[in-house]
């Protein structure tokens, strides 16, 4: 089972997609099956030539944005596709009903027992999924809390899943590569996003894991390392590294950074050292302040060693940790 937000505008808008024939008439039978009251009274009304009348729903689910306090939200319409799989069996509306009720529950958008919660309905306009609408505004005209919202509708699926053994998906580790800047990704300037997207164009010559994850010995990697033209020096700290191209740059001429996890989920410092060293022990674990210190200053002289041996770059310390250059 697979959940999927959006966001949109227009919730009377989304009805009427919902409640009409899709865009390759996929869409049998739509109907409510859950909500934030009685379905069978939030159900829109036929009109006398059979088209439906969303304005009653459509006004029911926006009424709570008169109450917001402060300014409103440019896109307050939550929308989340939940769908099994094809070879799961078919659930009924009830089911059906307590798969989105979970999902509410889970996201803390309309958590169980709260009467104050959001306006939401349930959509089922086909055999295998749902729809969720609901309005971004608490019946008490203040903001839901909706951090990680994804994450949230993806273990309330899991649940779901055991709860009426579905299919078992995956769960959202978060080891995804992140999106470069310039790439829907993080938000940063006109000119550091546009270079953003030069420098992901150049990873298709991937520089970084010729060197780092492609060569199999320190001798190989470092030839590897010198033979990648036009890469700045690598950046290494107690936790991370990144990396940068000396012809990307600020409007003050500094060198834009990427951090290896921004490169590759597999580029991280940590999952480096993993394969180079295999798994270890947690350094300082158990030991005192002053000693566990010491135990990490250790690792990091250790780690900077080996990105010498490995890449060719000679370290140089600083007050905040080291670097290579």
């Amino acid at each position: 089972m697979i959940g999927k937000v959006l966001r949109g505008t227009d919730a009377r808008r989304l009805l009427y997609y919902l409640y009409g024939p899709g865009k390759a008439n996929e869409h049998t039978d739509p109907h409510l099956v859950a909500g934030f009251c009685d379905p069978a009274e939030l159900e829109p009304e036929h009109r006398p030539g059979g088209s439906r009348d969303f304005r009653r729903l459509a006004a029911l689910l926006a009424q709570p944005l008169a109450a917001l306090a402060g300014p409103g939200d440019i896109r307050p319409v939550w929308h989340c596709a939940i769908r099994a799989a094809p070879e799961d069996r078919l659930l009924s509306d009830a089911e059906w009903a307590q798969v989105a009720a979970a999902v509410m529950d889970r996201t803390e958008l309309a958590p169980a027992g709260d009467d104050l919660g959001v306006r939401w309905v349930a959509v089922r306009d086909a055999a295998d999924h749902v729809h969720l609408v609901a309005t971004l505004v608490r019946q008490d005209g203040t903001r839901p809390r909706r951090w990680n919202d994804f994450y949230r509708v993806r273990a309330a699926c899991q649940q779901a899943e055991a709860r009426f053994r579905l299919r078992a998906t995956a769960p959202a580790d978060r080891t995804a590569a992140r999106p470069v800047p310039g790439q829907n990704g993080p938000r940063g300037t006109g000119g550091t996003n546009h270079r953003g997207s030069r420098c992901a164009a150049k990873r298709v010559q991937r520089p970084p894991e010729q060197h780092l994850n492609s060569s199999s010995s320190p001798t190989s990697k470092r030839r590897a390392s010198r033979s990648a033209s036009g890469t700045a020096p690598p950046t290494i700290g107690v936790t991370g590294y990144a990396v940068g191209l000396p012809s990307h740059r600020t409007k003050d001429g500094q060198i834009v950074w990427y951090g290896g996890g921004k490169l590759a989920a597999d580029l991280t410092l940590p999952k480096l050292r993993h394969r180079w060293t295999g798994p270890g022990a947690v350094p300082g674990q158990g030991l005192p302040p002053a000693a566990a210190r010491g135990v990490l200053r250790h690792q990091v002289a250790a780690s900077a060693r080996q990105a010498r041996e490995e890449t060719g770059f000679s370290p140089r310390w600083g007050r905040r940790g080291c670097w290579c250059g």
